[in-house]
């Protein structure tokens, strides 16, 4: 089972439909679950991170394996990314994947996952990064059940 859990709601309805495209992808290969939590904005960051992680770590279950999608994080090919994704399963039932908020996630959410993913220096809106995300998790098994889409 692959889980999402973010920070904010998908406002514009072309991605919400792209995301309802890799949703619909993605149930011949897997259960899906995307749990959105509300964005905290209050003028104090540091308060906002921490309400934000209190709300994230009601979502991640003991047995999860959590990857924390962050700038500092470790960049992987396609292929590498497939391979960790099959890797995973081994282990554990459940890859939960956190998206924070716009000012990043608390250090307890980076401390309590097992890997930090990257997928590059670039700042990504939100909305459009989980849209990246969906159709590369897409992507993965698609490559480990040795499928035509990845070239």
């Amino acid at each position: 089972m692959i889980k999402i859990i973010c920070v904010g709601k998908v406002k514009e309805s072309f991605y919400r439909e792209a995301i309802a495209e890799y949703q619909k992808r993605l149930s011949k290969y897997t259960k899906l679950e995307i749990i959105e939590i509300p964005d905290v904005t209050t003028s104090n960051i540091e308060e906002n991170i921490t309400k934000e992680a209190s709300m994230i770590k009601k979502y991640i279950g003991p047995k999860d394996y959590v990857i924390a999608l962050e700038i500092e994080g470790t960049q992987v090919s396609s292929e590498s990314f497939a391979k960790k994704i099959d890797s995973i399963y081994q282990t554990h039932s459940t890859v939960t994947f956190i998206i924070g908020g716009s000012y990043g996630l608390a250090q307890t959410i980076k401390q309590m996952s097992h890997w930090s993913l990257s997928f590059g220096k670039m700042t990504f809106p939100h909305q459009l990064f989980r849209v990246v995300l969906l159709e590369q998790i897409y992507r993965a098994y698609k490559i480990n059940n040795h499928e035509s889409y990845h070239k």
